[in-house]
Formats: C-alpha cells, structure tokens, sequence
C-alpha cells in the first residue's frame, strides 16, 4: 500500500518509522515544520513527500495533528482523496472530530473511521518518535453503520503489523467519556500536584511516587487544552468525582479521624487491585 501521514509529531513520526520498520508500505507524509520533514526523509522514516499531486494515490491516509487541524485538513483536501482509499484520524478526542469528518467523508466519496492509538511519551516532537512506541498498545476504533468488515478486517491487519496489541471498538461519545478518565484527568491531576510551592523544595526528598505523579506534567499545553476543551464536560464530571474524593481525605485528616483515612487508602488500594493494577 502507498501510505499517507499527515503530521509527523510524536504519533505521525512512529506510525512512519513503524511502517518502514515493520512492513513494505510506502509512505508519503506532510509536515508544516520543513526541518522535520528533512529529517524525516534523512532518517527513512518516509520515503517522500505528500502533496496535492501524490495524494490521490494513497491507499491508508492517518491524519495525526490536533482535531481542528484535521478537520481543516480534509475540508480542504477531500476532493483529492481517492475514493477507494480509507482516512483514519488519531486524535485524542472523537466526537468532536467524527462529527465533522465522518460527513466530509460522505461527501468526497472515501473511507472514514476515527481512531487513537493509546500510546505516547511526555516529550513530543518527531525527535522522540520510534519505531516501537505502538508496541503492544491497544489501537481505538470507531466505526458507523457505513463501516464494513473488508476494511476492519484490512485496518487490523495493518495494524497488528505495526505492534498493537490488537483493536478496541468503540463508539465516539464512549470513547470521550472513559479517555476523560483514563487519560485526561491524569493531566489535570498531575498539572495541579505540581503546582505546589513545595514542588520546588523536593530535592532530597522525592523517589519514584513523585516522578509516578508529576510525569505526564510535561506537556504540550496549546494540544492538552483543544483535547480538553473539546471534551469538557466528560472531564469536568471527571474532575468533580475526584474533587469530592480528596474532600473525604481532607474531612479524615481535619478531624483526626485516622479509621475514616484508613478506610479509604483500603478502599483505594482495593479498587487498584480489583482494576486489574500493579
């Protein structure tokens, strides 16, 4: 297959060092950062360049930058998609994003399914992509009434031959309501714990539970607020259970009640072992 990758960060630069590591696809990327681009083809993570001329050649074409920015893309480039090629997004966000492309779609004549592939780093960048950072991940898909099992079954294929773990289907509002937990509220959690003004005092005195809490702090916060805002109010619901949740420590230690606080760090170490946790 002749593959295209629009965005070559963190996800569109593994998906391309994955496919010309792992397979005999070829593939073509587009990229805004002409830098990225150069190393890009210096490394072999691509083998040229996408443009208006090559695109309707393109059998796979994985839109990976941020939901307006994929949405933009295709409004803009449909009419230049083939109509036996398949489109799969992987933003971290899919109602917003299906919303819009699955009728693009529609319009333009090609293939659509919105996919995450549930992988990532702190550091983004096509300078921390690899070739292995799909291995073993789950790969999120959601497909409609106009999916069908041919291209489920193609999509599978290649994505088993890049490392997932294999596929999860879904549904848009499902796949926005647990990713507010799963990954979302993380960021706020730990974007809030380091706020601290004792975060600037721990030297000498953190080990592996401050780095455990603090890591996905480093992030790019231009994308974390789009996915957010995107998916406000699975995440504010999110965020008020755990409000609430750190309110009963809170009440525990105020009042010196140490069975109350016992009964939620086992009740917490419970519900970590009953969802299947280390």
């Amino acid at each position: 297959m002749k593959i295209g990758i629009i965005g070559l960060g963190l996800i569109g630069g593994s998906l391309a060092k994955s496919i010309k590591a792992r397979t005999q696809h070829t593939v073509a990327a587009a990229d805004l950062d002409t830098e990225t681009m150069m190393f890009a083809r210096l490394s072999g993570a691509i083998d040229e360049a996408l443009t208006d001329e090559n695109l309707g050649s393109c059998d796979l074409i994985l839109v990976a930058v941020r939901p307006q920015a994929a949405i933009d893309w295709v409004t803009a480039h449909g009419a230049q998609i083939s109509r036996h090629a398949i489109l799969v997004d992987m933003c971290g966000v899919k109602r917003t994003v299906c919303a819009k492309l699955a009728p693009l779609a529609e319009h333009f004549g090609f293939s659509y399914i919105g996919g995450h592939p549930m992988a990532g780093k702190e550091r983004g960048g096509f300078v921390n992509s690899t070739d292995d950072l799909f291995v073993g991940a789950p790969m999120i898909l959601t497909p409609d009434e106009k999916t069908d099992m041919q291209m489920l079954e193609k999509l599978k294929a290649f994505f088993i031959d890049l490392g997932f773990s294999g596929l999860t289907f879904t549904t848009p509002d499902e796949h926005d309501r647990i990713i507010s937990y799963t990954s979302q509220l993380a960021h706020v959690a730990s974007s809030a714990y380091i706020r601290s003004p004792d975060a600037q005092r721990r030297r000498g005195f953190s080990a592996g539970s401050f780095q455990d809490m603090t890591r996905v702090a480093r992030l790019d916060e231009d994308m974390w607020t789009e996915l957010m805002m995107d998916n406000s109010d699975y995440l504010a619901d999110q965020l008020g259970i755990l409000i609430n949740h750190l309110k009963e420590y809170l009440e525990a230690l105020q009042t010196g009640d140490a069975a109350r606080l016992c009964a939620l760090l086992k009740d917490g170490r419970e519900k970590k072992t009953g969802a299947g946790g280390n």
